[in-house]
């Protein structure tokens, strides 16, 4: 594993073409596309949430919806044709209960689309395991528990679950060693003191990073801060023992932290919506992540169009550039670091440039 950096708010500036069009104005083609196939999950996890009252996100949700394969594989088409660069599956529900997606996903790898997955590990085998291990450049497995009954409290889930998805993990890994394979482990109040534990764990199974973050519990980030206040000595000290495990072959991501006091944003446009677009089962396009779900997030239906002729649609365009962060996006936001560098680099002086 090399020593270079997988998270980063920087990689948007490796594509200026793209840019350039924002900068003009223009919509480009998105760089990347998150695709969530199927609302189904096989767990329910205390925290998700697509599936918690006490959180917006994927508050207009159904977990019926799932993407029809044919209109999958429209998609598909449309994004070869439009140069877009990668794709991630991810939730709503879990990817890997999407029956079609071995085929997706090599039909968009053969294309030379680079492919990631967000998922629990619990059907990381058989054709899905092997569609990933011959086109994904990464996957990275969701996990909060540190073993079987940890594991099966916190998702309502078998109570060998655990132990079959470290098993999954260790196949996988050795199967695609070229795949680049990672843990998001979500920190709340049940497994604060035991992340140095399930890292350990994860690293002899050949996971090669595992990124730490807290637990959201609620909208208001008083009440979310409240919660994770009283853990923060011992994750601090739980993360710094973790950090120890590092090596060639192992990083620790720390993002653990309490959420900002303060959502302002500087800026009147987003950016990233252009370049990072959220295609739903619902057959609906949505500006992130973050808003996924959601109906002051939603761009609009595919539902009968292309998603190629929605993208460049005037409708779309007009939509995008109406966005506005001050007043539509005053929360969290996954793309706040990206957004803040690529608006000082759309607004610098072109006659000072030289000027490095």
């Amino acid at each position: 594993m090399s020593n270079n950096q997988l998270y980063s708010a920087l990689k948007s500036f490796y594509f200026p073409e793209r840019l350039d069009d924002i900068r003009l104005g223009q919509v480009p083609a998105p760089v990347h596309v998150r695709i969530k196939p199927t609302n189904l999950c096989n767990y329910s996890c205390w925290y998700c949430a697509y599936r918690t009252d006490a959180l917006e996100l994927g508050a207009g949700m159904s977990e019926a919806d799932s993407l029809p394969t044919a209109k999958m594989f429209e998609i598909v088409r449309d994004i070869i044709e439009m140069d877009v660069k990668a794709v991630t599956f991810s939730g709503g529900g879990e990817p890997l209960l999407y029956k079609p997606l071995p085929d997706i996903i090599t039909a968009l790898g053969n294309a030379g689309v680079k492919i990631s997955l967000l998922t629990n590990g619990a059907n990381l085998q058989g054709r899905f395991a092997d569609a990933l291990g011959a086109h994904a450049t990464w996957v990275r497995i969701s996990m909060d528990g540190w073993d079987d009954a940890s594991h099966a409290q916190a998702r309502a889930a078998a109570p060998s679950d655990f132990s079959k998805i470290i098993a999954n993990i260790d196949a996988f890994t050795r199967a695609a060693p070229q795949c680049v394979v990672g843990v998001s482990f979500i920190i709340g109040e049940a497994n604060h003191r035991h992340i140095v534990d399930i890292c350990q764990l994860l690293k002899t199974s050949g996971v090669q990073h595992v990124k730490l973050s807290a637990a959201v519990v609620a909208n208001d980030r008083a009440r979310n801060n409240a919660y994770h206040a009283p853990l923060l000595g011992p994750v601090r000290s739980q993360i710094k023992r973790a950090q120890a495990l590092e090596d060639a072959n192992f990083r620790i991501a720390n993002h653990y932290h309490l959420m900002d006091t303060r959502f302002d944003k500087p800026y009147n446009g987003c950016p990233s919506a252009k370049l990072l677009t959220v295609i739903g089962a619902d057959q609906s396009v949505y500006t992130c992540q973050d808003k996924a779900y959601t109906t002051e997030g939603c761009l609009g239906s595919i539902r009968n169009l292309s998603f190629k002729e929605f993208w460049f649609s005037d409708a779309n365009r007009q939509r995008l550039q109406s966005i506005n962060p001050r007043a539509d996006c005053r929360h969290h936001c996954v793309s706040h670091a990206k957004n803040l560098n690529i608006s000082e680099f759309l607004n610098l002086d072109h006659g000072h440039l030289t000027f490095v």
